[in-house]
């Protein structure tokens, strides 16, 4: 938590599709997200950005109860009390891509980054309107569908949100293979979505396509290296209200 933040990114892990128990201290889903938490942090270091973690009631979505959206919402509502309306940028893997992208609609939400989510067919996406998604998905995944992430993200576009869909490579849903890719792609992309680092071409372009187009919705993930290309401006503070 920086001294005065202007911006905040929520993490949030997957989960499964039934289950009312709670979450233990040894939270494999949870511990899959703290990389990205540290990626996420080292990123945005000295920018005034504040990166925290949600914490789930239940284990599980369980139905029309979406108890992971409903945490995540509280989050946000509990983040807005405490930093003010500060723009908001959510990360969530499988379960909590499914939730980041159901509590997008929240007035904080600026953008989302959905790394494997868990698309039904079923989900709205009138929420997304004005937003900024970005949507990875391994193409080995059997947990979960890169083929309704897809269609989830068209829906999307045809719902006022810029989406970008990414493909990475080789990786299934546990996000182990390429590891290193997909922390620093969420990381440089989160801080693209908060504007303080240049989103890649191909993203940028993706977001600016009209709601049509269903272009740029099966990109394939870049290599990402350790350190950073140079981009056309520097991470950099962003503005309070001070």
């Amino acid at each position: 938590m920086p001294e005065r933040p202007g911006a905040a990114v929520l993490v949030l892990h997957g989960g499964q599709e039934h289950s009312l128990s709670r979450p233990g201290p040894v939270n494999l889903a949870g511990l899959r997200m703290a990389g990205f938490v540290h990626a996420l942090r080292r990123e945005t270091e000295g920018a005034g950005v504040a990166v925290g973690t949600v914490r789930y009631r239940h284990r599980g979505w369980n139905g029309e109860r979406a108890d992971a959206a409903r945490d995540a919402i509280a989050a946000l509502d509990e983040l807005a009390e405490e930093l003010g309306p500060v723009p908001t940028v959510l990360v969530g893997h499988s379960m909590g891509g499914r939730a980041a992208l159901r509590a997008a609609g929240h007035p904080t939400v600026t953008g989302v980054v959905a790394l494997a989510p868990w698309c039904p067919a079923e989900d709205p996406c009138e929420q997304l309107a004005g937003r900024d998604v970005l949507m990875l998905h391994g193409d080995l995944d059997r947990i979960t569908s890169p083929a309704d992430t897809r269609a989830f993200a068209a829906r999307g576009r045809a719902a006022g949100a810029r989406v970008c869909g990414y493909t990475v490579l080789g990786t299934g849903h546990t996000l182990m293979r390429r590891i290193g890719d997909w922390h620093r792609a969420t990381a440089r992309l989160s801080a693209g979505l908060l504007g303080l680092r240049d989103l890649p071409p191909e993203a940028a372009t993706a977001l600016a396509l009209p709601a049509h187009s269903t272009a740029a919705l099966d990109l394939p993930l870049p290599t990402h290296p350790r350190t950073a290309p140079p981009v056309g401006h520097p991470s950099r503070p962003l503005p309070t209200d001070a």
